[in-house]
Formats: C-alpha cells, structure tokens, sequence
C-alpha cells in the first residue's frame, strides 16, 4: 500500500492511498466516523480535477486540537482490531 499525502493542515489530512479500491476505503472511512475526534471522513476514487486519478484520496477532518495523522492512526488501529475479532470467529467456528 502506498501514501502519499496531498494536503495537509491543522485539522485536516488528504491523502492518497495507492492500490486500495471501494471495500477498503468504505471499511477505513466507517472506522474513522467511529471516532469521536472526527467530525468528518470521506473519499474520493476519481475525482474530476485530477485528470482522471483512480487511486482513492481519503479526506479526514478533526475537531480543534486533534492531529488528524493521529485519528488516522486510531482508524486504523480499529480496522485491524475488527479484522482480527472477525478472524478469530471465523477460525473458531
């Protein structure tokens, strides 16, 4: 997987991620809403301006105060503990 940030400010963190298609991005962005500090997570797959882009920009936006690298982080570290939980269910059935 390859980021690569496109903007970046106090209370906000565009960044691209590299191979990634809808069902990732949709499991990141849910992970992220999840979150307290994160007024708002979405992403883009194509957009318009970038002359046909295809690798997906996720946007992520914190309340004051909150790094958004660090709620990126913690939506993370949410999908790799659901991802395990769901392993370790399946492995156990």
């Amino acid at each position: 997987m390859e980021l690569r940030v496109t903007e970046s400010s106090e209370n906000e963190l565009s960044i691209e991620i590299g191979g990634e298609d809808h069902t990732f991005m949709n499991v990141l962005k849910g992970a992220l809403l999840e979150h307290d500090d994160v007024s708002a997570a979405t992403y883009d797959m194509n957009p318009e301006q970038s002359g046909g882009q295809t690798d997906p920009i996720l946007t992520v936006k914190t309340i004051d105060g909150v790094d958004p690298l660090d709620a990126l982080e913690a939506g993370a570290a949410t999908v790799r503990e659901k991802t395990s939980a769901l392993r370790e269910a399946f492995e156990a059935a």
